[in-house]
């Protein structure tokens, strides 16, 4: 069903794409070069003498079709205790068709109905003319509980961005469109701005788009015009290596027009690649036997700071979920594999809600964890790695962290509270 496959929709930072230039982005197995256990063999990045005290901004998705299988809902936000740990939230996804904005699942947006029972404030939805239920009526009232909470409609993602090269055609007319869709009288004041997930301007993944180089600047320099003083954000791929996707637009001027970028800073590894080599989807700085050079958070938020994009602009991205491989026999990273392990919902990724008992962690690399259970091998953030990166944005100045995404966390939001803590 299309909302499951949209499921990969942000993880996307560098993953997917690189599935389809596999001999490219993949080095030579690392078992020729094993990696020990527990080793970070390249130390991160000096942090700069003025950076601040605090991390700053918590920002985390949510997913529409969520509501369907997964039966996570905006109780589940509240019931977990995220709701009070977010400064925003960022509701996925809506569609990019025809140069403009449009509603992705009518249904779970604005229609579906909830009874006092699942609501978020234990008043069931009515049925009178023009009454709002669904997520957006959901989401209205958390903000009501939560006066502080910011929520803004992200569009695009993995599966949604290809419309935005004709988008980059005519930015203004886009704009004009995403403004009077998240601005609809229907749903006023539920939104506060305004995401693009953009994967990825004159670069290829499954959704090509030669646009140029600067139809991401073109494209937010006309929804900030728009949308003035509301929130313009943007999430923008991870990939730190030589003549990569960074290089490929010109993000420093697309930052003048953004309040902030999510930096996709996961998905660098996994098993789109099904014979391996066995490496962190998610690591923060390089090790020795890396499988490719440059995919890891210090390397793209360096490059993008080099670029003079200001450090507080920059918020990293953290992944609620694991990556993994079947037909492992080597604990530590850089073994072999026969493809992916099972997952819940699709091959080869699981959420770190069920990876916490189900494969729990044996190690750690290059700042996150990895597990051996069997003949399978994951890597997955745990509470622990999660304020070890935290700890790292704040010492580089950036803006904050955001994660993909909130169902993956445990019913006592174990994930967002070391955020919180960290």
């Amino acid at each position: 069903m299309l909302f499951t496959r949209i499921r990969r929709n942000i993880l996307a930072g560098v993953g997917v794409a690189a599935a389809l230039t596999l001999a490219a982005t993949v080095a030579a197995p690392a078992s020729a070069n094993p990696v020990a256990p527990a080793t970070d063999a390249a130390p991160v990045t000096a942090a700069p003498a003025d950076a601040t005290a605090a991390a700053g901004k918590t920002v985390g998705y949510f997913v529409q079709w969520g509501v369907y299988g997964r039966n996570y809902h905006v109780k589940n936000i509240e019931t977990s205790g995220s709701a009070s740990k977010l400064t925003h939230l960022n509701y996925a996804f809506g569609n990019v068709t025809n140069g403009g904005c449009s509603i992705g699942d009518s249904y779970a947006d604005y229609d579906r109905f909830y009874d006092a029972g699942s609501s978020v404030d234990g008043v069931a939805d009515t049925w009178d003319n023009g009454a709002l239920r669904g997520n957006f009526g959901q989401l209205k009232r958390l903000k009501k509980m939560h006066p502080n909470l910011k929520v803004l409609f992200s569009f695009g993602g993995w599966t949604w961005s290809g419309g935005f090269g004709q988008a980059a055609a005519n930015p203004t007319a886009f704009a004009n469109s995403c403004y009077n869709l998240v601005n609809d009288p229907r749903w006023a004041g539920v939104f506060d701005g305004i995401d693009i997930d953009w994967e990825y301007p004159n670069a290829c993944g499954l959704t090509c788009d030669k646009s140029g180089p600067d139809a991401l600047k073109k494209v937010l320099s006309a929804l900030r015009a728009k949308f003035g003083s509301k929130l313009v954000t943007a999430a923008i791929t991870g990939d730190g290596s030589n003549n990569g996707k960074i290089d490929a637009a010109d993000y420093a001027g697309a930052a003048q027009s953004s309040d902030w970028f999510n930096v996709m800073t996961y998905d660098y590894f996994g098993a789109w690649a099904p014979k391996g080599p066995t490496a962190p989807h998610s690591p923060l700085n390089a090790y020795q036997g890396i499988p490719t050079e440059g995919f890891n958070s210090d390397a793209v938020i360096q490059k993008l700071k080099g670029k003079g994009i200001p450090a507080n602009k920059l918020l990293l991205g953290l992944g609620f979920y694991g990556r993994g491989w079947t037909g492992v026999s080597q604990d530590a990273p850089g073994g072999t594999a026969t493809g992916p392990a099972q997952g819940t919902y699709e091959q080869g990724i699981e959420d770190y809600k069920v990876l916490k008992g189900r494969c729990p962690s044996t190690g750690t690399i290059a700042g996150t964890a990895y597990a051996k259970c069997g003949s399978n091998w994951w890597s997955y953030d745990t509470p622990a790695t999660i304020k070890s990166k935290v700890g790292y944005a704040r010492s580089q100045g950036l803006g904050g962290t955001f994660f993909w995404e909130l169902s993956g966390d445990t019913t006592n939001g174990e994930l967002i509270s070391a955020i919180n803590a960290g």
